[in-house]
């Protein structure tokens, strides 16, 4: 059973430049939520075992700086899949990302 309070969003066309700390790479964003993202296409050098990674999203008339924990990933060939926490989002993030929720479903059938 999915324990998520905000769902996941699929999300295309937003392009990630992350940072480990040492070194930089570009991503795509595979999902988004309000306190989270999963990062894909990403090569597997990168170390996500750091406290965070720093991101730069662009895409959707949109552009975010995000520090993000890293708790998940999963690796593919030469790239990586890194899913994880974005620590103090702002209100602009919960804003854009509002948008591509979907609308609370009504049990009582109300508009």
């Amino acid at each position: 059973m999915n324990k998520r309070r905000h769902p996941r969003m699929a999300m295309t066309g937003m392009v990630a430049d992350i940072s480990d700390g040492k070194g930089f790479y570009t991503g795509t964003v595979h999902d988004i939520s309000r306190f989270g993202l999963a990062l894909e296409d990403i090569p597997v050098k990168i170390n996500s075992h750091v406290d965070h990674l720093t991101i730069i999203l662009d895409g959707w008339g949109a552009h975010f700086k995000l520090k993000l924990s890293p708790k998940w990933e999963n690796v593919a060939g030469r790239q990586k899949l890194i899913g994880g926490l974005i620590e103090l989002c702002s209100n602009d993030w919960t804003d854009f990302v509002m948008r591509f929720e979907p609308e609370p479903y009504d049990v009582w059938g109300n508009s």
